[in-house]
């Protein structure tokens, strides 16, 4: 069955699921499709910013996701040789949220997809992949997506890309991906049990010159992710996953027999290769980019999902405005792109720099600055304001519930119920 609607969203992760939570709030038709079936799946970008909290707090979802189970972490610390060389303390935040939230993404998104579930004009289409992009007069109209019997046309004014680093809609779109490898070191995620830990932080470990990145995740696990230079995998893997293993332990030497229990083949570890990237435009005819599809960023300093929401909150007033006026156009569609753009450069800097500080440099020399320049940092009123920037972006995005219309549905009400 084809489908009309005013909003196509091709991707339900973060940008996507809260984009359509902000429209449906607001009146509009939304489909959103995505070419999983489940929200149970492997993740590894799961901690929440205050900047992201407050957002999901405006509109409704933070409780609930934050009552699937997930943890408070206080500080981000790194540690050098046993050395504490830095330790920010998110509790010196403005109140609520003085803290890092360790989320389980498939917590949060779920509860976003109940909540647009309430709305009877949300439409899902799960194992629904995009296939083409629909144009007419050269301006995108839709999509078709799904293979088969489950082949469909969805039509809309407006198709929103929020399906990630790699996105097929950007691809078909023929929008330029520009990748820019300014980071020294892929990742190596993988979980083991907490094993009694309480420290409810994330820290980076520095021993023998190979950073590890450490936190909490829910439930009574820890999430690790050991660093390899860049593009460096292949020679490591060919060398056996027992070598690796021995190396990821020594690293990790509090964690070793977790390790060794729990990497037993190198299907036991996720590959995250590191870079950023911007698509070279955000919007075409009938088409906008956002999150990862249009600027995509490194682990470093937990940014990914909040970027995520904070796009989807600034496209929300732009899509309003589209559809009262019926300009789909790529100026129209831009029209957020250029201030964002300035915010996203400052991530790309920001995020530059904290991974020389904590990641590279493995010399003698580095390891004798390190220690002074974190104490130096620590005292002066440039710490403040780099947490802050961290925390909460380069300037207050906000949902512009002013936009919103009749009341939520109440919770258990479903979509066409």
């Amino acid at each position: 069955m084809d489908i009309t609607t005013d909003i196509c969203v091709v991707g339900a992760g973060p940008a996507g699921l809260t984009l359509a939570l902000l429209m449906l709030r607001s009146g509009a038709r939304v489909t959103v499709l995505d070419r999983t079936r489940s929200f149970e799946r492997e993740y590894r970008g799961e901690i929440l910013q205050p900047g992201a909290m407050t957002l999901l707090d405006r509109l409704g979802v933070l409780d609930g996701a934050r009552a699937r189970g997930g943890y408070e972490l206080g500080r981000f610390q790194l540690v050098e040789n046993e050395r504490l060389l830095m330790d920010i303390d998110y509790g010196t935040l403005p109140p609520p949220y003085g803290f890092l939230l360790s989320l389980p993404q498939r917590h949060l998104l779920t509860e976003l997809f109940e909540a647009c579930s309430r709305y009877p004009e949300f439409t899902y289409l799960e194992g629904c992949g995009i296939r083409e992009l629909v144009r007419e007069g050269g301006a995108v109209t839709g999509v078709v997506c799904g293979r088969g019997d489950d082949r469909r046309r969805i039509t809309a004014p407006v198709t929103v890309a929020a399906d990630g680093r790699y996105s097929r809609t950007r691809r078909l779109a023929g929008i330029e991906q520009h990748r820019l490898d300014a980071f020294a070191h892929d990742i190596l995620w993988f979980r083991v049990p907490a094993g009694g830990r309480t420290d409810r932080s994330v820290r980076v470990h520095r021993t023998g010159g190979t950073p590890v990145l450490i936190y909490d995740s829910y439930p009574d696990c820890v999430q690790i992710g050991w660093t390899l230079p860049h593009h460096g995998y292949r020679r490591l893997a060919e060398e056996g996953v027992e070598s690796l293993r021995s190396r990821i332990a020594h690293a990790v030497p509090d964690y070793a027999e977790q390790v060794l229990d729990q990497v037993k083949t190198l299907n036991d570890l996720t590959l995250l290769d590191v870079f950023s990237g911007y698509a070279d435009r955000w919007a075409d005819d009938g088409l906008v980019l956002v999150g990862d599809s249009a600027h995509t960023h490194s682990p470093i300093g937990a940014q990914g999902i909040n970027l995520a929401l904070q796009d989807a909150a600034l496209l929300h007033p732009v899509l309003m405005d589209a559809l009262d006026s019926g300009d789909f156009g790529e100026s129209a569609l831009s029209r957020w792109v250029p201030e964002r753009r300035k915010d996203i450069d400052a991530v790309f800097t920001l995020q530059a720099r904290q991974s020389k500080a904590m990641l590279g440099g493995g010399s003698r020399l580095a390891g004798a600055v390190r220690p002074l320049a974190a104490r130096a940092l620590a005292h002066t009123p440039l710490y403040g304001k780099i947490l802050r920037a961290i925390a909460f972006g380069a300037r207050p995005i906000t949902v512009r519930s002013d936009l919103f219309g009749e009341a939520e549905p109440l919770r258990g009400e479903a979509a066409g119920a």
